[in-house]
């Protein structure tokens, strides 16, 4: 509203219809409430209305339906207002349901505020700001029309007869229908404030911005993971293949040179590049190995058990693949399963298993250890605990003292397409 164009904007018509079907609405309420009270009143006597009280009590659902939707005229966010679902079927199980129900109760008074005093003030800002001003500015107009351009009533209180003031009369109401349209935005803006805190479903609010907040916490989660698979590309593709025929070029110039300080040199450079081939070759498989793209997670599980220092037994059958964040958490997990088996444990011999079913993917990694684990003592399981919430999953770690230590993870997903065949 402190915007200059505030008056050429639809606000000023919108929060006039938000009080103008206020008052229509208002006035039906007041008239449907006070005549089923007078009904049921009426019927009390040969107990047929006593019923039919149920149905005023449940007579603020409706009322806070359409509430709902007349609030959208101004309200930008849309308001929650839903009803929990009834564990049975059938009317009484709606009729129950209801009946337990705060919101069904803040509805009911709600719609008995609204039938008594606020449809009044709607209806007195709608005459006031906007009805009074368009009158006093329709001076000439009907000076014109009805007064056959001799006289012009004004609000039925006062006669106009000459067109000097007809025209004063007119500007003077232009200029207060600017000031009513600040008037009517104040009031629906006060009114439909009023509306959400009583009717709004504090739940429904709450459960939307958590399911909002889930969403984007998943939208993170790919993301991130996209990224990862274009870096990982990106050195595969790139670093990686110079550093190769870097490597190649070393050692068929190392072939080529004749003994000495120069073939020394050569040769130290051919190693030097070997190491560093291999060091980014174990970045690439840290920030996201190829295996897991082409082959899926068995295979790079496989993989990762192949390169731990302790010997590790593999036990995983998947028949299909999980989505690409489950898979790549999932996979994230064993690896920094196994290398805390490799650095703390002193373990002899690891085991991964797993597999999916009833929907969910499970993975367990034990080891005959010493035991003793501290996710607290940056073993890195706490983030790894974080990246697995993130996806609904739940992760799980007994380590007592002496051993043996098990990790356990799930993920709720499904198989989406069949395992590639490992190579």
């Amino acid at each position: 509203m402190s915007r200059p164009g505030f008056l050429l904007s639809a606000w000023p018509w919108r929060s006039a219809a938000y009080l103008l079907t206020g008052a229509v609405t208002g006035a039906v309420a007041l008239v449907g409430m006070v005549t089923a009270a007078a009904v049921c009143g009426a019927l009390a006597l040969v107990l047929v209305g006593l019923p039919l009280l149920v149905m005023v009590a449940l007579g603020g659902i409706p009322v806070a339906w359409v509430e709902r939707r007349r609030l959208r005229l101004i309200a930008r966010d849309p308001v929650s207002g839903r009803h929990r679902v009834p564990a049975a079927p059938g009317l009484w199980a709606w009729l129950t349901t209801r009946l337990r129900e705060q919101a069904t109760w803040r509805e009911l008074g709600y719609t008995l505020l609204f039938a008594a005093l606020l449809w009044p003030v709607d209806a007195l800002a709608i005459t006031v700001a906007l009805f009074f001003p368009l009158s006093m500015a329709a001076a000439p107009l009907l000076m014109a029309t009805v007064g056959d351009g001799h006289e012009a009533k004004v609000l039925k209180q006062w006669t106009v007869t000459t067109w000097p003031a007809a025209f004063a009369v007119a500007v003077l109401g232009l200029l207060l229908t600017g000031l009513g349209a600040y008037a009517l935005g104040v009031t629906a803006g006060a009114r439909a404030g009023l509306t959400r805190l009583l009717i709004a479903s504090r739940e429904g609010e709450l459960g939307a911005r958590v399911v909002e907040l889930a969403r984007s916490r998943v939208r993170l989660v790919d993301a991130f993971e996209a990224e990862r698979r274009r870096i990982e590309r990106d050195l595969h593709d790139g670093a990686q293949q110079r550093l190769v025929a870097l490597t190649m070029a070393l050692g068929l110039a190392r072939l080529d040179a004749p003994p000495g300080p120069l073939a020394d040199q050569l040769a130290k450079a051919h190693e030097e590049a070997g190491k560093a081939l291999a060091e980014l070759r174990e970045l690439i498989r840290g920030v996201h190995p190829k295996v897991l793209t082409d082959y899926g997670l068995q295979a790079a599980v496989a993989d990762a058990a192949d390169r731990c220092v302790v010997p590790v037994d593999v036990d995983l059958a998947l028949p299909g693949r999980p989505p690409q964040a489950v898979e790549s958490a999932a996979y994230f997990v064993v690896c920094e399963a196994l290398a805390n088996v490799a650095r703390h444990s002193g373990a002899g011999r690891a085991r991964v298993s797993g597999g999916h079913r009833g929907g969910r993917l499970v993975l367990e990694v034990h080891d005959d250890g010493r035991g003793g684990a501290d996710p607290s003592a940056g073993s890195g399981l706490t983030g790894l605990a974080d990246r697995v919430s993130v996806l609904d999953g739940r992760l799980a770690l007994t380590s007592p003292p002496g051993g043996p230590t098990l990790l356990r993870v799930e993920f709720p997903c499904e198989l989406t397409r069949a395992a590639d065949p490992c190579a």
